[in-house]
């Protein structure tokens, strides 16, 4: 019976409704015999998705600490779930030791390797070490050719240590045709094309990476960087 309360939220959930998600599963009654663990699961879900990632951090970490030593199979692969958000929610915060941390952890269990490595590259690259990220990067791609992440993130850096342009190029016009829409690739496009010296091309991604976040600090000066050029 408790179990079947959590439905109509899950479906919720389930259907891209997070704000409706989120007040249902708040809405139970602490009486409700609902398992607290699956319950701080689909609230951290929300939240995450919502990106109110101070409330995710306090029901993921909830999970993860509850459930470490589980060895219930569904309840394991959400633990690697929310150890995943975790990691990346400390990424974004820049709590990038905790962020480490997560993600090694998750490297011994072998979850989501071209994920995990792509996001260990990104802590790399934010901590300054350009060789350990690239390693990263390559780590990633070996497991996932196809991972957009890994793609652009690769691109991205050896566009920025004016390194193998021509890789560069490849890795973001791939990580593009897989994420049309995406402003991180948008914009490592142009920026790749911007150290090569093709003033044009990088102008024209950058100003569609623009028109989809024009408050962003750094394509705004990708592109500066790119008009200078041209004159």
């Amino acid at each position: 019976m408790a179990k079947d309360l959590l439905e109509d939220g899950v479906s919720l959930y389930t259907h891209g409704n997070y704000v409706e998600a989120l007040t249902y599963f708040l809405s139970l009654p602490d009486d409700s015999g609902v398992d607290s663990v699956e319950l701080a699961y689909y609230l951290g879900l929300c939240y995450s998705k919502l990106k109110r990632y101070d409330d995710a951090l306090l029901y993921l970490e909830q999970v993860v600490t509850s459930a470490h030593d589980t060895t219930d199979e569904i309840l394991k692969d959400r633990v690697l779930q929310c150890r995943y958000l975790l990691a990346v929610i400390y990424c974004l915060s820049g709590r990038k030791k905790l962020a480490d941390y997560e993600l090694n952890k998750l490297l011994e269990t072998g979850y989501k390797l071209s994920s995990v490595y792509a996001s260990l590259a990104y802590v790399a690259w934010e901590q300054e070490n350009v060789e350990l990220s690239l390693e990263y990067y390559e780590k990633a791609l070996a497991e996932d050719e196809n991972n957009p992440t890994a793609l652009n993130g690769m691109g991205y850096v050896l566009a920025c240590e004016d390194r193998d342009l021509t890789k560069a190029l490849s890795c973001c016009k791939k990580a593009l045709e897989i994420l049309p829409d995406s402003v991180a690739c948008l914009d490592s496009l142009g920026w790749v094309y911007c150290r090569m010296g093709l003033f044009d091309e990088a102008k024209k991604y950058l100003n569609r990476a623009k028109k989809a976040d024009s408050s962003n600090p750094v394509i705004l000066e990708h592109l500066r960087v790119a008009e200078l050029g041209e004159e």
